[in-house]
């Protein structure tokens, strides 16, 4: 009898731990009925709702043990035109740097974004800025000669919980590949591009994304937003204000709150540089709403671009022209990128599937039958 009941108790631990409990069937949030904020999403829900912008990923996943990589690199294009030579108006802001995101200093001071964004893990920030240098020289054979040399801007989370960081993963023609296979449409999520290793709340994170449209009435424009998100730890979590990480009852993995996010936001709404950085620092109460206080250990880096008109790299004129919004009637485009923020950060959570890592660490996908009976119990669903 005693031997009965020793496994039925394990049966019941491996069923309870098992990835088809926690990595099958993933959906996104909206699917399964938690609907976040009041404002509609884009046909897609995801940063390409934005016309003209892209997202490419590779991912690398093999080995096990000490050697496993679990990791990858995630392309942003804000176009697919001549980026170099048709800028897009841009800024970005630091919540808190315990991370990097390369650049950012010259977005700024600039206003402008003249290459790609990509994201990846810590130790792979030179090999990535190498590949992007790499494919615009050959986009682009003046750069360094006749022509401005390329500052690369580069976002990374730490992902070496279940990658091998180590071993530096990510070549050149990785990011090639990237840049050059990034599309518009549907977005894949989850455990995918640089999100492979990534870890938030200390359940399985890695790369969401959500989007928002303004009314018509309202000028019809579209707010869309990427994270990278590796932040958090489980008992901060809040899913559409419902404490959700006090509630689970999952084994965690990370090294508690240390981790980061990268925040990229897009729109085709008129904004200059320093409009764009004012949706960056909204951005970050849409993080917040997800529970964390934006701790010690966390990079949080945020930037955005606008694809509503084009900045000439040499212009023939001393002055062009272009039409930008009035600062009065920003307060829908900043509750759009809240909004998108916030969901994004949940899609990432619902689509993360269970992943075995680096010395066979372990981090669990949020387990989806049980947030469904969270969010029941405290009538959000």
């Amino acid at each position: 009898m005693k031997i009965a009941r020793l496994v039925l108790f394990t049966l019941i631990i491996i069923t309870a731990l098992s990835p088809a409990v926690f990595g099958d069937n993933r959906v996104r949030a909206r699917d399964l009925g938690i609907i976040i904020g009041d404002m509609e999403p884009g046909k897609y829900n995801a940063i390409t709702d934005v016309p003209g912008v892209m997202v490419g990923h590779v991912t690398k996943n093999s080995g096990d043990g000490e050697k496993a990589v679990r990791t990858g690199v995630t392309a942003i294009l804000p176009h697919g035109g001549d980026i170099w030579r048709e800028k897009v108006p841009a800024g970005g802001f630091v919540f808190n740097g315990c991370g990097e995101l390369t650049g950012l200093h010259w977005v700024n001071e600039g206003g402008a974004l003249e290459v790609p964004i990509l994201l990846t893990n810590t130790h792979c920030v030179g090999r990535v800025s190498d590949g992007v240098v790499g494919w615009m020289m050959k986009k682009y054979p003046e750069i360094g000669i006749t022509d401005d040399v390329v500052t690369p801007v580069v976002g990374e989370c730490d992902d070496s919980a279940l990658n091998d960081i180590r071993g530096r993963h990510i070549t050149e023609d990785d990011v090639i590949s990237c840049i050059q296979g990034a599309m518009g449409g549907e977005v894949a999520e989850g455990v995918v591009g640089a999100g492979a290793g990534m870890i938030c709340y200390q359940l399985k994170g890695g790369i969401g994304t959500a989007s928002r449209r303004l009314p018509d009435e309202e000028g019809g424009y579209t707010v869309g937003v990427l994270v990278l998100a590796n932040f958090g730890s489980r008992e901060e979590l809040i899913i559409n204000g419902v404490p959700v990480g006090k509630e689970l009852d999952v084994p965690v993995c990370g090294r508690g709150n240390a981790g980061s996010v990268i925040v990229v936001i897009a729109t085709d709404a008129p904004l200059d540089s320093r409009q764009l950085t004012r949706l960056c620092k909204r951005a970050v109460i849409g993080i917040g709403r997800t529970g964390t206080c934006g701790h010690h250990g966390s990079g949080d880096f945020f930037v955005a671009f606008s694809t509503a008109y084009r900045i000439p790299h040499y212009p023939e004129a001393r002055t062009f022209t272009v039409t930008r919004m009035a600062d009065t009637h920003l307060d829908s485009l900043f509750q759009a990128v809240v909004e998108s923020t916030e969901e994004a950060v949940i899609n990432t959570l619902c689509m993360a599937e269970t992943v075995t890592g680096r010395d066979g660490n372990t981090a669990y996908a949020l387990p989806v039958p049980r947030l469904m009976e969270i969010m029941k119990k405290y009538n959000r669903l």
